[in-house]
C-alpha cells in the first residue's frame, strides 16, 4: 500500500524488542503504520503524493503518554499565584501578598508545599495576614488539601467539625474553631462551591493551550484520573474547533456514598466520546495522601493520622470494583498507604472467584502512586497481574534522601526507606506505567524520565538520590511512556510500539533517550510529535 506519509529518522526504537540498528525510516498509511525499515527501504515506499518528513539525526520512538493526569480539573487547581517554589513561609507570604494586590475577588494560590511552613502548622492566620478582607483558599501541592482564611470560612457557614460521606474533614482545634485546612474534595468543597467560576469560554481557552503544552513537551496521549459533564463539553468543543493534539481516555470517579444505581450510570459513560477523547474506565480511591494524614496505613504516621480508609465501609468500595469488573470495565484505583494497597489488592484478587476468566483476561485493573509499601505487598501485584502506575517525581521533588521532608518525617524512616518501589515492581515483572499526575506536579516527560533514573531531582546533581536502588533504567523508564503505557490501558495491540498495524503515533526527540545522560536529557527538547500520522507539533527548524 502506497504510504502518505514517511518519516525518516538517525535512531528508531520501536519498543517491540526489535533491534534498531538498522531501523531509519517508518512508513504510514491513514494513521496506521505500514512499514518500518531502512532509509533505503524507504525510496522504495514513497511514491508521488508520498510526504516525507526528515528529522536528521533525530531519535524517533512511540508517542509518549502519560498515565496519569488531570487537565480539567487542573483547571480549578492552578487558579492564582504559583506556590510550588515556595521554599519558606516567608517566600509563602511575599507570594500572596504580591498576589493579593492583583486579585479583585478572592485570593487564590495553589501548588503549597508544607514543607515551607516548617513547624508551623497550618492556620488560617497565615492567609488573614495578607489577604484583608478579601475571602482567600489556597490549594496544597498533593490535590487533597487547601487552606481557606477568615472571610471563606464565614462565607462558606463553617463553624465547626462536620459529617461526611467519605474521609474528609474541616480540621479544627481543640475548642472545636475550624483552623482553616480542608482536607479532601468534600471539605474543599464547602469553600470552592463559593467562589465565583471562569467562563465555559474561558476554561476552554485555557484548556486548549495545555493541551498544546503537553504536544510541544513530548505527549502524544494521556490518561485523565477524572471526568465530569464539563470535560465532555470542553473536549467536544474543542475537537470540534481545531482537533484535540493528543489522545486522551478518562476515567470518572465513583466515591463513598454511592450505590449501584449510581454505578450503573458510570458504567453508561463508558465508551462515550469523540475521535481522540474517550470515557474508558472508573477512578475510585481507597485512601488520601500521607502528607496531610489521610492515607491508609498499617500503623499511624508520628501524629497518629492516616489509620482510617477513604471509603468509611471498604466492603463497599471492593463492591463497587466487582460491580465494574464484571462487566468489562477497567478500574483505576488512587491507594498511597500500604494498608490501602493491601485492600485494593485483595478486592482485586477476590475477582478470580467471581468474575469469568476471559472478562478478567482482556480487562486491565490498576492502582495508582503506591507510595509505600512492604515487600510482600510487591510480589502480589504480579499473581494479581495488577498494573502499577507511579509518578517519579512525586518522590524527587516532595521527598529528601535524609528524611527531613514532611511526607518522610510523618512516615518515619523504615516506611519512607521503601517508599516509590518502581525498581522492585519492574523486577517483579509487574507493568509499571509513568506520569506526572498535574497539577500535582510538572507534566514535561522528558525530566520525569530522566528523574526515574536518577532518583533525585533532574539537573541537581548535587542532590542526594533517594533509595537510588529504585533507579529505572533508560529502557525501564521509556518503557513506562511507552509500551507498559499502552498495556496499562489495555491497548498494547493498537499501540505502545511502532510496529506494522499499530497506530502512527510518535515523538521525535533532540537526544536519544536510551543513551544520553539522563540530566542532559531532562535539559534537551523535543523536535515533533505525531498523532495519526498527522503532525501535532514540530519544532519550526524542521516545519
Amino acid at each position: 500500500m502506497t504510504p502518505d506519509l514517511i518519516v525518516l529518522a538517525g535512531t528508531i526504537h520501536t519498543m517491540d524488542g526489535r533491534g534498531t540498528d538498522s531501523l531509519q525510516a517508518v512508513a504510514v498509511r491513514d494513521g496506521v503504520v505500514t512499514a518500518v525499515g531502512s532509509r533505503s527501504d524507504a525510496q522504495d515506499w514513497a511514491h508521488e503524493g508520498t510526504r516525507v518528513v526528515d528529522l536528521g539525526n533525530a531519535t524517533l520512538t512511540p508517542g509518549l503518554v502519560d498515565c496519569h493526569i488531570h487537565p480539567v480539573f487542573g483547571l480549578d487547581l492552578t487558579i492564582g499565584v504559583d506556590l510550588s517554589g515556595a521554599a519558606t513561609l516567608d517566600e509563602v507570604r511575599a507570594l500572596l501578598q504580591s498576589q493579593a494586590q492583583h486579585d479583585g475577588g478572592w485570593l487564590r494560590g495553589w501548588g503549597l508545599n508544607p514543607n515551607a511552613f516548617g513547624n508551623v502548622p497550618l492556620h488560617r492566620s497565615v492567609l488573614d495576614r495578607v489577604s484583608g478582607e478579601k475571602p482567600a483558599m489556597i490549594r496544597l501541592f498533593d490535590g487533597h488539601s487547601a487552606l481557606a482564611n477568615s472571610q471563606a470560612l464565614e462565607l462558606a457557614g463553617i463553624h465547626g467539625r462536620y459529617e461526611f460521606e467519605q474521609a474528609s474533614e474541616v480540621v479544627c482545634d481543640a475548642d472545636g474553631v475550624p483552623t482553616g485546612l480542608l482536607l479532601e474534595a468534600a471539605a474543599m468543597e464547602l469553600v470552592q462551591r463559593h467562589i465565583p467560576k471562569e467562563s465555559f469560554g474561558e476554561r476552554k481557552a485555557r484548556l486548549a493551550a495545555l493541551l498544546q503544552d503537553f504536544a510541544k513537551s513530548g505527549l502524544t496521549g494521556g490518561h485523565i484520573m477524572d471526568h465530569s459533564e464539563e470535560s465532555a463539553r470542553l473536549l467536544q468543543a474543542l475537537e470540534a474547533d481545531d482537533g484535540l493534539p493528543l489522545r486522551l481516555r478518562s476515567a470518572p470517579w465513583c466515591m463513598p456514598g454511592s450505590n449501584e444505581s449510581d454505578w450503573k450510570e458510570l458504567a453508561r459513560s463508558v465508551g462515550t466520546g469523540g475521535r481522540r477523547w474517550s470515557v474508558e474506565a472508573i477512578k475510585l480511591f481507597v485512601d488520601g495522601t500521607v502528607d496531610n494524614g489521610t492515607a491508609w496505613l498499617y500503623e499511624p504516621d508520628i501524629y497518629g493520622q492516616s489509620t482510617a480508609p477513604f471509603w468509611p465501609r471498604p466492603e463497599e468500595y471492593s463492591a463497587a470494583v466487582s460491580y465494574f469488573a464484571s462487566r468489562g470495565i477497567p478500574t483505576a484505583t488512587h491507594a498511597i498507604g500500604d494498608a490501602g494497597v493491601e485492600h485494593v489488592l485483595d478486592a482485586l484478587e477476590s475477582l478470580q472467584g467471581t468474575v469469568p476468566a476471559d472478562v478478567l483476561r482482556r480487562t486491565v485493573h490498576r492502582i495508582e502512586h503506591i507510595e509505600t509499601v512492604p515487600d510482600r505487598l510487591v510480589e502480589r501485584f504480579r499473581g494479581a497481574g495488577v498494573v502499577a502506575s507511579m509518578q517519579p517525581t512525586h518522590c524527587t521533588h516532595y521527598s529528601a534522601a535524609d528524611h527531613s521532608d514532611n511526607w518522610s518525617t510523618r512516615l518515619g524512616a523504615e516506611r519512607a526507606g521503601r517508599g516509590w518501589r518502581c525498581r522492585d515492581l519492574r523486577d517483579a515483572g509487574v507493568t509499571l506505567g509513568i506520569g506526572s499526575d498535574w497539577p500535582i506536579a510538572p507534566f514535561a516527560p522528558l525530566p520525569i524520565i530522566a528523574d526515574a533514573q536518577l532518583r533525585r531531582r533532574s539537573g541537581h546533581p548535587e542532590l542526594e538520590p533517594i533509595a537510588p536502588a529504585q533507579g529505572l533504567t533508560a529502557m525501564q523508564a521509556l518503557e513506562g511512556y511507552t509500551s507498559h503505557a499502552a498495556k496499562a490501558a489495555g491497548l498494547w495491540d493498537v499501540s505502545g510500539s511502532i510496529t506494522v498495524g499499530k497506530r502512527a503515533d510518535f515523538t521525535a526527540f533532540e537526544a536519544d533517550p536510551l543513551t544520553t545522560d539522563p540530566d542532559e536529557l531532562a535539559a534537551s527538547v523535543v523536535l515533533g510529535t505525531f498523532v495519526d500520522g498527522e503532525i501535532q507539533f514540530m519544532l519550526e527548524r524542521l516545519a
